[in-house]
């Protein structure tokens, strides 16, 4: 029985890196999948690139790049993870939200949104654990130390084809311009707790919509908490209110704008 071979593709850097190396018989991935958490829920950039440029050229090089979104099983509903969250009556917080110690929180976006749903897809191809299909994922060899921290389903083998390579995420900006294409952002949700403090900042000055869309779901999930006796949690590790903490009006932070460690692990920021 022939495998399956798929690339998880993000929507960033590393995943448009890896579409041009297969365009480019580098690597042999004829099948990218692409799973949206929504088109309210991921940045309205990662969405414009994936129709403007991704998917274009996937077809211009006979490759398959497929959409694939959340369906709940019980009603067949699509469902994004923003309508997830605003949900009357919804108690989880499935976003690493931050506590008060700024350590991130329950994280199920990843595995229910991304993971699931590509594995739901496998499946419906034909992998089973006996025949497992071969799942690529963009990890580059700056990221190295992640490429264990990614949950594996039964019927799944994980490869690390960037790795293999010897690739850095420079490379793969080198990759991607030389196929005459502009770099993609990183890819995620606009409301992501991992943001660096430094990218709020950006968007509140930029794209002011997204960040109150932003505030206001923190502050949607903060009323329930409050509702259940529960303490607040965050958007960003300052252990505030997220319109308080990044001020208006301002270039610079007071503060460094170091990592907060991220999901950028193949699944959503690549």
């Amino acid at each position: 029985m022939t495998q399956l071979k798929v690339f998880s593709f993000g929507g960033g850097q590393q995943s448009m890196a890896a579409l041009v190396l297969a365009a480019e018989k580098r690597i042999d991935f004829p099948t990218f999948l692409f799973a949206n958490v929504g088109d309210d829920s991921e940045h309205p950039a990662t969405i414009e690139y994936f129709h403007n440029y991704a998917r274009p050229f996937a077809a211009e090089h006979g490759l398959e790049l497929v959409e694939l979104r959340r369906v709940m099983k019980r009603t067949g509903e699509e469902r994004t993870l923003l309508q997830q969250l605003k949900r009357p009556g919804y108690r989880s917080i499935d976003i690493p939200a931050r506590m008060a110690n700024g350590a991130p929180g329950n994280r199920k976006c990843t595995g229910d949104f991304k993971i699931k749903v590509i594995g739901d897809e496998l499946v419906r191809r034909g992998a089973t654990e006996d025949n497992p299909a071969t799942v690529g994922v963009g990890i580059s060899l700056d990221e190295i130390g992640r490429a264990n921290d990614r949950r594996r389903l039964p019927h799944e083998l994980v490869v690390y084809p960037l790795l293999e390579l010897g690739l850095r995420r420079t490379d793969c900006q080198r990759i991607i311009r030389s196929a005459g294409l502009p770099l993609p952002r990183k890819s995620a949700c606009f409301f992501c707790p991992f943001k660096r403090p430094g990218e709020w900042l950006d968007m509140r000055r930029e794209e002011p919509e997204l960040f109150e869309q932003s505030a206001q779901l923190e502050g949607l999930l903060n009323k329930r908490r409050a509702e259940l006796g529960r303490d607040p949690v965050w958007l960003t590790r300052f252990a505030g209110p997220l319109r308080e903490v990044i001020p208006a009006g301002i270039d610079v932070l007071p503060f460094l704008d170091g990592g907060d460690g991220s999901c950028d692990g193949g699944w959503c920021h690549t």
